[in-house]
């Protein structure tokens, strides 16, 4: 009996059906993903958005739509100043109030047993935690904002610039740049002790910014050698330090530092007045700059938006003298 009849299909067919599926496949494919039709509303905007996100980390300061929009919430929610009264669930004390509460009662919790044991292993001291290194300034804490913001937009900053700070105090200004920087590369030199503790013992651990590792150094002899030599400054500033220094110790500190600022980009910022310097009259500090290769670009009057006030900065660069050199 013969075999049934059916349809035989060579394996040189099937190779040949496969390929043309194949090919097919590839040019749909192609032919969609070069389409130039328009993307949906949602998808427009979700791209938008992400764009907008992307972008704002770059944003330092605040824009004019920023200070609108904060102008109209409080007016939506008719906001006023009111009196710092007792009123419930409110209870309004002064620091020496609370510095004598953690003294008496080791904070809201009353322990009990033996005292070296109700304490975590570095006990923070009373006057850190009632905060009274945010007063020993003779302008708000919360300008330490404003500062960095103006400082960092003028020189354009990026989180791998290296800044140093001449005077960081209890680090009002030195958070934000430590914050915003890659770790290491905020550098200063500070000569009071209690400022340092409070920076070390209670802003840099309240803030989560221990593993920024700042680079600060207790001195006052202008000596930045310890601060390494293997990288220039982008930005060097001293916020209202120098009016607390003798002429003679501020013109041996630009010396040194020059040297340390980066050619063209770098900066050095000084506040309120360079008196240093106009001491010396007009030829003769321009002189004086000249010698040790820095160049005055200008006065600066900036619109503070935490302090209510202007602030004067006065800003220096390398000369072209000896940056060519």
């Amino acid at each position: 009996m013969a075999p049934p009849k059916g349809v035989v299909i060579t394996v040189p067919v099937l190779v040949i059906s496969v390929a043309t599926a194949a090919i097919f496949l590839f040019f749909l494919l192609y032919s969609l993903s070069s389409c130039s039709c328009p993307a949906s509303t949602s998808t427009s905007t979700a791209i938008t958005a992400l764009a907008n996100d992307r972008s704002t980390p770059d944003r330092i300061s605040p824009t004019a739509e920023d200070i609108a929009w904060m102008k109209d919430q409080i007016e939506r929610n008719n906001l006023h100043m009111q009196l710092n009264v007792l009123r419930k669930g409110i209870n309004p004390r002064t620091r020496a109030q609370q510095l004598q509460d953690l003294n008496e009662f080791k904070g809201i919790s009353h322990y009990e047993g033996d005292e070296s044991k109700n304490h975590t292993a570095l006990q923070c001291p009373g006057e850190l935690l009632v905060e009274e290194h945010h007063s020993n300034y003779g302008e708000p804490w919360a300008g330490g904002r404003d500062v960095f913001e103006f400082l960092a937009d003028s020189v354009q900053l990026r989180p791998d610039a290296h800044v140093l700070e001449i005077g960081c105090g209890t680090l009002r200004v030195g958070l934000h740049f430590i914050r915003y920087l890659v770790p290491a590369h905020f550098h200063c030199l500070e000569k009071d002790e209690l400022s340092l503790m409070a920076a070390f013992r209670y802003e840099l651990p309240s803030q989560g910014l221990l593993y920024k590792r700042p680079l600060i150094v207790k001195g006052e002899d202008m000596e930045f050698s310890r601060f390494g030599s293997e990288f220039l400054y982008d930005l060097i500033y001293a916020s209202a330090v120098f009016l607390h220094m003798p002429d003679k110790l501020v013109w041996m500190g630009l010396e040194r530092l020059v040297t340390r600022l980066k050619p063209y980009d770098g900066r050095i910022f000084v506040s309120h007045n360079i008196k240093f310097c106009s001491r010396l009259g007009g030829q003769e500090c321009t002189k004086k700059l000249t010698s040790i290769g820095l160049e005055y670009l200008g006065k600066h009057t900036h619109d503070s938006l935490l302090f209510n006030h202007y602030e004067i900065w006065f800003e220096f660069r390398r000369s072209k003298e000896l940056t060519a050199s």
